[in-house]
């Protein structure tokens, strides 16, 4: 499981970067990265992990999401099942190089402001945002930066949306423990179907355990058991919407109490995995 920094490149005749991603989820990497380019995710549709600095949640039936720069994020692949069709655009905070005094401006300098927070909005506005996304795809160089333009304009007018943290995540924390949350996060992703003692995973990277549990706390803003049973429970949603029982979702995600697992689903989640089965079933 990778940390890295992404070198964004333009496209070509552009001073921004449009990716469609639709292949397989299997060719997707859950990468744990950041880069000074503000990002847009549209999601089409389907279920996923969304990762954004300390937040961590699942979505359901697509995702439009506004991440701003440097700020540290996964690919909303983490999770998602076939099929997976997303649109992302990537770039500069100052591609819009206006005067402060320039009146329309304002909501697009506070959307961006909001951005490193991570703003999640509505699905009436994903949908409404979707065509304008496919036209951007198609359109000449020339074009593009209107249609961004425009784009940025309409999520700058609506209330429609959440802010997925309630403070930023600077990336010199990710950059300066690079290596060492690669390590645990590895070890997390090869073993979370077992059980996971804390403090091998404290020797695994030379710390204490009183020492692990404060570097990893003060890193994600969460107890290592709680990410521990976060990363699980997002497996958990994975299986359950692939179709396995929630006793298979269970006892194929590391917990041997189906008590306990529904407990903490809820705590995770905000819903049974009852409940939560029961909203993939009217999607």
């Amino acid at each position: 499981m990778r940390v890295s920094y992404e070198s964004v490149k333009p496209n070509k005749g552009c001073s921004f970067c449009t990716l469609h991603i639709n292949v397989p989820v299997s060719e997707l990497n859950w990468e744990y990265h950041y880069h000074p380019e503000v990002e847009l995710v549209c999601v089409m549709y389907g279920n996923g992990t969304r990762q954004v600095g300390y937040h961590k949640s699942n979505y359901i039936n697509g995702d439009l999401v506004l991440i701003g720069s440097n700020i540290p994020h996964s690919g909303f692949g983490l999770n998602a099942l076939d099929p997976h069709e997303e649109i992302v655009v990537q770039f500069p905070e100052n591609i819009f190089s206006f005067s402060k005094e320039v009146e329309e401006m304002t909501k697009i300098s506070k959307l961006l402001s909001l951005s490193k927070l991570g703003i999640l909005f509505s699905t009436k506005i994903k949908q409404q945002i979707i065509p304008k996304l496919y036209e951007l795809l198609d359109a000449n160089p020339r074009n593009r930066y209107r249609l961004l333009f425009n784009i940025l304009f309409d999520l700058a007018d609506t209330e429609e949306f959440s802010l997925l943290n309630k403070e930023v995540m600077p990336h010199t924390i990710i950059s300066k423990n690079k290596d060492r949350l690669q390590t645990i996060f590895t070890y997390i992703e090869k073993n979370f179907k077992k059980e996971i003692a804390i403090n091998e995973v404290a020797e695994l990277v030379n710390l204490t355990l009183p020492s692990f549990c404060n570097f990893f706390k003060e890193a994600t803003k969460i107890t290592f058991t709680d990410f521990i049973n976060q990363y699980r429970i997002d497996k958990a949603c994975s299986l359950i919407a692939q179709g396995k029982t929630i006793s298979e979702a269970c006892y194929g995600t590391g917990y041997n109490s189906l008590s306990y697992f529904s407990r903490t689903f809820k705590k995770c989640i905000g819903k049974t995995p009852t409940e939560f089965r029961s909203e993939l079933g009217k999607r």
